[in-house]
């Protein structure tokens, strides 16, 4: 399987996820499923099938998380050197050209991304437009009300 990119923040809340399930979440369960059978037939038990429904879900949602930091490539840019250059993980500050608007982006891995925090994607049109350029460049963005230029305002390593 492809490694993908992680910053070493996702990899930690990865990492706090798969915890929190294995400690609480799925002794939890384990707890509400046992007191349910005592409860007897489980044919009709609610409790019961709502319990093994849940269990069933933390379960798919460990192995998923162990996949991932499996297969991550956990990247931490503050010990990277890419020279004034626009990389994964990078903080960026933008200037909209046609609206005066300034925002600010993280790229991010997929998992991580999370637009209204301001983390977008390493696969979004964004950020591929952003990858390899410096600070005053112009990048062009192919959004679908058309082309936006942005121009490149700070780039920070944090």
């Amino acid at each position: 399987m492809n490694k993908f990119p992680l910053t070493v923040r996702g990899a930690e809340n990865l990492k706090s996820e798969l915890q929190q399930l294995k400690t609480v979440d799925r002794p939890k369960v384990i707890a509400a499923i046992a007191e349910a059978r005592e409860h007897g037939d489980l044919k009709e038990n609610a409790e019961y099938h709502a319990a093994r429904e849940q269990q069933g879900f933390i379960e798919g949602r460990i192995k998923e998380i162990e996949g991932k930091l499996s297969n991550a490539q956990i990247i931490d840019v503050t010990k990277l050197n890419p020279n004034g250059k626009i990389v994964f993980g990078t903080t960026v500050e933008l200037l909209a050209l046609e609206s005066g608007q300034e925002v600010t982006y993280q790229i991010v891995g997929e998992d991580e991304s999370d637009i209204e925090a301001g983390m977008i994607s390493v696969t979004s049109p964004i950020a591929r437009a952003l990858i390899g350029k410096e600070e005053g460049d112009i990048a062009e963005v192919q959004a679908p009300g058309g082309i936006v230029e942005y121009e490149i305002v700070k780039v920070s390593y944090v």
